[in-house]
């Protein structure tokens, strides 16, 4: 591995720190139904184009950190293939936080975006 790529990772991890849980959110906001972990992986595929770098055991760390958080809450169900499953639902407080972080992640896209442009 050359310094470039451990360059990359280090920078890649540290982007996704705060925006899986944005993402995570944002999947969950727009749900009209509380989701299990699964179908949140699956969704996030489905749009987030990489957001989880397919590393989907990541996924629940940030959903019980958003938990504890009080932005989201969950509830046990039996499942008839398997084990219980956990449903997660956004909270009123993790709606609110959407919107704030959603309006700071396009801010901070926005003004990267404007430096990154002048420079070429």
């Amino acid at each position: 591995m050359t310094d470039f790529d451990s360059h990359l990772r280090k920078f890649q991890k540290e982007l996704s720190a705060g925006t899986v849980s944005l993402a995570l959110l944002a999947v969950l906001g727009a749900a009209s139904e509380p989701m299990y972990g699964y179908q949140i992986a699956k969704r996030l595929e489905r749009f987030g184009e990489g957001v989880l770098s397919g590393k989907q055991s990541a996924l629940y760390p940030v959903l019980r950190n958003l938990g504890a958080a009080g932005l989201l809450d969950s509830h046990t169900e039996p499942s008839v293939a398997g084990p219980p499953r956990r449903y997660y639902h956004i909270t009123d407080a993790g709606r609110a936080v959407l919107d704030e972080w959603s309006a700071a992640w396009r801010a901070t896209r926005d003004s990267v975006d404007s430096v990154l442009e002048g420079l070429s």
